[in-house]
């Protein structure tokens, strides 16, 4: 497939999400696309599979050539399909009936299901996070589909599903484009990465196509980076050194021309043509300053900090004894102590949300606690009709809604995104905004739910690393091995019968 000299354009602020893009795929390829949240990811994936999918909010123009039949896998299930039934979600497919009854089986073997699965009555809505990536994985490739393009595959994902869901990608029949925040699976799959970056506050496309894996490319850019600016910051000094000794000069001819004698024309003349020779070194000096070494234009990486009040050291947060979980067999024995940062894991659908919300009903009990609660469906607290600052700042008082503006601001999000209603952001954003209330509530203890799930790969070091220094106490579900290896002090995994530290 070839893409050409595509450009899309955000119909909400007339913002070029994409310009002037081309790119051609190969059989083989595993491509990432890389970016901010809100940068246009998702909208690229969906133009590729049906610029239908975007019309209601977007505008494009540009061509694609040999386009093969894709399949698309959306970031979360659609709501329709999750009241039907496995055997209803596959036979939507008209493909599926002309599908060899071999090719059936050995595609639902390859994701580690059985065969008959697609026979089921039942409802995709009860299907765990991984069941559900595998089912939709499967219908895609027991169609035909020659091309998939994956949006946050790993969204939901327990760690087991998440390490065979890459092996599964590297070994598709077919070439990939996926957008994904984890990471670890950009390391392991990516062969190419795509990475889309709006610079200028958000007003200026710029997009990199790197032919090389996704630590190399992290690496190079880096490093470039870093060389750039070095060089940029050693070229403006000489050019001040220089435009320094231009200026004692300049000054030194004009006061001689001031104060020499009438009565000494000749030197009068020396004076105009050294002047002349002055002027000359001025224009010389501001035409090389246009080739000077720029200071790299980047996407710069969010800047945020968490300020809760202070706990004691030795303060009992939580304190369970064998505490009955609903729905399973295992029992919690967990002691969370103030500047502890707990971390759950474990397979899907082993109760770690309904541990989180029963520590959560626990806490919030408690009066010497300011307790925030990050979950995992973030329409649970926000308001999609208000704006970001209105949520942030809902007395409508001017220093209220001042020091809205400046923590979004410190969020990266521009003045019209702003304003725009919360439904209109991307996951990420709306993660980000669930963290910017827990620090303006002065929260000490975080319950989060997946909370780095949606974030960038520039986004999800820093809020990583504020996290990490924390003060107040976390407890947390998590899959993001990052997260659990540089934020945890403790590690718990629960399955369907037991809970114990790792």
């Amino acid at each position: 497939m070839q893409i050409e000299n595509l450009t899309i354009i955000s119909l909400a602020d007339q913002r070029k999400l994409v310009e002037n893009f081309s790119l051609t795929v190969d059989r083989f390829d595993r491509i990432a696309l890389i970016g901010e949240e809100g940068n246009g990811k998702s909208t690229l994936l969906k133009w590729i599979h049906n610029p239908a999918l975007i019309e209601g909010y977007a505008s494009w123009h540009g061509t694609i050539h040999q386009k093969p039949q894709t399949g698309y896998l959306p970031q979360r299930l659609p709501y329709e399909d999750e009241t039907k039934t496995i055997y209803e979600f596959f036979s939507d497919d008209e493909r599926f009936f002309a599908a060899l009854p071999a090719v059936i089986s050995g595609t639902l073997a390859s994701l580690q299901l059985d065969p008959l699965l697609v026979y089921e009555d039942r409802l995709m809505g009860t299907l765990s996070g991984g069941e559900k990536i595998k089912v939709q994985l499967a219908r895609l490739l027991v169609c035909g589909c020659r091309l998939l393009l994956l949006d946050e595959p790993t969204n939901d994902l327990d760690l087991d599903t998440l390490r065979f869901l890459e092996t599964a990608l590297l070994k598709l029949p077919v070439p990939l484009i996926f957008v994904s925040h984890d990471e670890g699976l950009l390391a392991a799959v990516a062969d190419r990465i795509v990475h889309i970056e709006l610079l200028r506050r958000k007003k200026e496309s710029k997009i990199t196509v790197a032919n090389t894996d996704y630590e190399t490319y992290m690496e190079a850019r880096s490093d470039a980076i870093a060389k750039q600016a070095q060089k940029a910051r050693s070229d403006q000094r000489r050019q001040e050194i220089r435009m320094e000794k231009y200026r004692k000069i300049s000054q030194t001819v004009e006061h001689d021309l001031r104060t020499v004698s009438r009565q000494d024309p000749h030197t009068g003349r020396l004076l105009k043509k050294k002047m002349h020779a002055v002027k000359a070194m001025e224009k010389r000096f501001e035409r090389e300053s246009e080739n000077l070494t720029k200071m790299p234009e980047t996407e710069e990486a969010i800047a945020f900090f968490f300020q809760p009040s202070a706990l004691p050291v030795s303060k009992v947060i939580l304190s369970l004894e064998s505490e009955p979980l609903p729905y399973t067999d295992a029992k919690i024995t967990l002691t969370v102590t103030a500047r502890e940062k707990v971390t759950i894991t474990g397979p899907n659908g082993s109760g770690k949300t309904t541990l989180l919300r029963k520590i959560e009903h626990i806490l919030k009990e408690r009066p010497d606690l300011n307790v925030g609660m990050m979950p995992q469906n973030y329409e649970e607290l926000l308001d999609l009709d208000l704006t970001p600052v209105a949520y942030l700042a809902p007395d409508g008082d001017r220093e209220s809604v001042e020091k809205a503006r400046e923590y979004l601001g410190s969020m990266r999000y521009t003045s019209d995104e702003m304003l725009q209603p919360v439904s209109a952001l991307s996951g990420g954003q709306k993660a980000k905004l669930l963290l910017l209330k827990l620090n303006l509530q002065n929260c000490n203890v975080l319950l989060l739910d997946e909370p780095t799930r949606n974030l960038s790969v520039l986004s999800a070091p820093v809020i990583r690393s504020m996290l990490a220094g924390y003060t107040g106490c976390i407890i947390a579900v998590s899959h993001d091995r990052l997260y659990i290896e540089q934020v945890s002090t403790a590690v718990y995994r629960l399955e369907k019968n037991r809970f114990f530290r790792l």
